[in-house]
């Protein structure tokens, strides 16, 4: 396993990142974080460890500088600026496209929450470099017009009890033109706390990036 610290420039800012390379990687993920949250998210970084055993690269980056970090804990001003976001995360995947641990690598991208909206907007905004998307729990809905630009296949995962969000993520699938499922985790609430919860999300994660995104051998 290839893992080390990066900085990734964007907007004039740098942002700070951590990749991982498991040997013989069939593609890379890149998370982005939800509202709130950075790359240190402990379900982020569990659902990373489960796809590195699966056999992807994985990059979680913060998507705002420190500063900006405090100024939003203030305000929440910026967690909702899904161009913003998504500009950063676009800007990412062009980083692993140049950097030679991941250059070649099909990208996938796996958003939680208001990451999700980030996500798919980046998806749309590099068509020719994104192969896949995941969702966890997230505001697919705040993507707004980018969704019908999202040809690549989609996975919409959610808890079986978190009703507003999964309605949410029901009625942005209407509006995705691709390959896409909504995934329900039964009994799960928002941040999918429960016994075996977190572990169908990584499993279901997986599966989808295995099937729309992993080099074949």
């Amino acid at each position: 396993m290839t893992s080390h610290s990066a900085e990734l420039p964007s907007q004039g800012v740098t942002l700070d990142g951590d990749l991982a390379v498991p040997p013989g990687a069939r593609g890379v993920v890149l998370f982005a974080h939800g509202s709130g949250s950075s790359r240190l998210s402990p379900r982020n970084r569990a659902v990373a460890e489960g796809l590195r055993r699966a056999g992807f690269a994985t990059l979680l980056m913060d998507l705002l500088t420190r500063a900006e970090e405090r100024e939003d804990t203030a305000t929440a001003a910026l967690r909702f600026d899904i161009a913003l976001l998504a500009g950063r995360l676009a800007d990412a995947v062009d980083w692993v496209g140049g950097h030679p641990d991941t250059s070649g690598l099909p990208v996938g991208l796996f958003g939680a929450s208001t990451g999700a909206a980030a996500a798919l907007t980046a998806a749309a905004e590099r068509p020719d470099s994104v192969r896949a998307v995941v969702s966890r729990g997230g505001r697919p809905d705040l993507a707004g017009d980018a969704l019908p630009r999202v040809g690549v296949p989609v996975l919409l995962i959610v808890g079986g009890t978190d009703e507003t969000v999964l309605d949410l993520n029901r009625q942005a699938a209407m509006h995705l033109p691709g390959a896409h499922r909504v995934h329900v985790v039964g009994g799960a609430t928002h941040l999918f706390p429960e016994p075996g919860a977190l572990e169908e999300v990584t499993r279901a994660a997986a599966d989808w990036f295995q099937e729309h995104l992993a080099v074949r051998g």
